[in-house]
């Protein structure tokens, strides 16, 4: 099949061909090799030989998040442990993480869509690579560095913090390229403005922004700040990490989907039948060439509309407007309301009451947890803000305010509990 640079000269017709096959090889693969997924199939009256087409693949069911967590930590792979050559993880709503797994043929494969990524995006053999995304169990740094060595890139592996470095090592090393995401992008065009250095003259000519959802109007200020070209990329760690689906630099009307390694479904979020292309709704994802842990019907909770491909074969996904769950996305960390409340309630001396509101006003996303005291409780505010404050750190992965107001003091509602205000600008 067409790697990154020949990936334009693929017909309809051959892309149907490769997707018909490799569906009928992962539908296996996960039934004979996850018990898990042998359950899902027999309890849903489907086996992999019911997938004829690529219809059929609506008969079969769906798998969430909850079926990893249920799995941890490694019981949802579809290999044996001695073919696993790497771990990785994002936070899960229970505090302990989403396990994913990769064989070297998925650490292969994912470089090689993350190499189209950044071709798609501009990027040439030759280039300098800034990766600015963190390194880790989070697959955003590891994904980028990868592609971008495939592609004939030299990368310069910042990861993420130390913004005053990575002016530093942009100014000096003249790279082309960024990868990071858009908010810490912004944070690191305020650093040059701060140290009086025009951003305008940077070398940075093209950013590969992703991990979180941004605007038209963040993308037009950063394009603007340091007079580059800013492209949305994206993906998800239980279907490979970044590099399932890249916005092309000559078109930028959409996120094209790489479909001959993952087959998309937009599907009504809460009767789960498919929905025809053009019509916004769930995002579900099935991979076609992972090893380690193949993903069947993959429900990724971000909304979008699946549209035709422009000039091309493989079909695009508009940005991502929201999701159907109540997953907080805060500087690339998944962070679910029932976390933060996991740690609310770990607090002898707080009410187990919490309201979230997460804000930007400056670059960075801030999430600001209000809480009470317990009635009765001799402990300070202070102190209590403190101890809620590091176990949101420590349990989480995020950095919060905590205000911690007297007994009684918080809206008590009458109905379902507003938990989170979200005072981020939608566009």
């Amino acid at each position: 099949m067409a790697t990154y640079d020949d990936i334009e000269a693929v017909s309809l017709a051959e892309l149907r061909a490769v997707q018909r096959e490799r569906l009928k090889w992962s539908l296996a693969h996960a039934y004979n090799g996850n018990p898990a997924y042998c359950a899902l199939f027999d309890a849903a009256g489907v086996k992999p030989d019911d997938c004829k087409s690529l219809d059929d693949l609506a008969r079969f069911p769906f798998t969430s998040k909850s079926n990893l967590r249920d799995a941890y930590p490694f019981g949802f792979f579809a290999v044996p442990m001695n073919q696993v050559a790497r771990l990785h993880a994002s936070s899960g709503t229970t505090g302990k993480p989403t396990v994913v797994a990769y064989t070297k043929k998925d650490i292969a494969t994912w470089a090689q869509v993350m190499a189209r990524s950044i071709h798609a995006a501009g990027g040439r053999p030759g280039m300098k690579v800034h990766v600015a995304y963190g390194y880790g169990l989070f697959t955003g740094g590891l994904g980028a560095h990868y592609g971008a060595e495939l592609l004939g890139c030299a990368v310069i592996p910042m990861s993420g913090g130390q913004t005053e470095k990575q002016v530093q090592l942009i100014t000096d090393f003249q790279p082309e390229v960024i990868m990071a995401t858009p908010s810490y992008t912004l944070a690191i065009l305020d650093e040059f403005r701060r140290q009086g250095l025009d951003p305008k003259a940077s070398s940075l000519k093209i950013g590969l922004m992703g991990a979180e959802p941004w605007t038209e109007k963040m993308r037009a200020e950063i394009e603007a700040g340091f007079a580059m070209q800013a492209l949305d990329i994206y993906g998800l760690s239980e279907v490979i990490g970044p590099g399932v689906a890249q916005e092309y630099a000559d078109t930028r009307d959409g996120l094209t989907i790489w479909e001959d390694h993952f087959y998309p479904e937009v599907v009504d979020p809460t009767s789960g039948e498919v929905l025809p292309e053009g019509q916004e709704g769930e995002l579900v994802l099935t991979s076609l060439t992972k090893e380690a842990m193949p993903v069947i019907r993959y429900r990724t909770r971000d909304l979008v509309k699946l549209l035709p491909g422009t000039g091309r074969a493989m079909r695009r996904m508009t940005r991502v407007t929201g999701r159907s769950d109540d997953m907080l996305l805060i500087r690339g960390v998944n962070v679910f309301p029932s976390q933060v409340e996991e740690q609310v309630l770990r607090c002898a001396d707080l009410a187990p009451l919490y309201l979230i509101e997460v804000g930007r006003p400056a670059r960075l996303d801030e999430i600001c947890v209000r809480v009470e005291l317990r009635p009765g409780s001799a402990a300070t505010r202070e102190a209590v803000a403190q101890e809620l404050h590091g176990r949101i750190k420590d349990n989480i992965g995020v950095t919060a305010k905590v205000e911690v107001s007297p007994p009684n003091s918080l809206e008590r509602s009458q109905g379902k509990a507003k938990r989170v205000i979200d005072l981020r600008p939608k566009t």
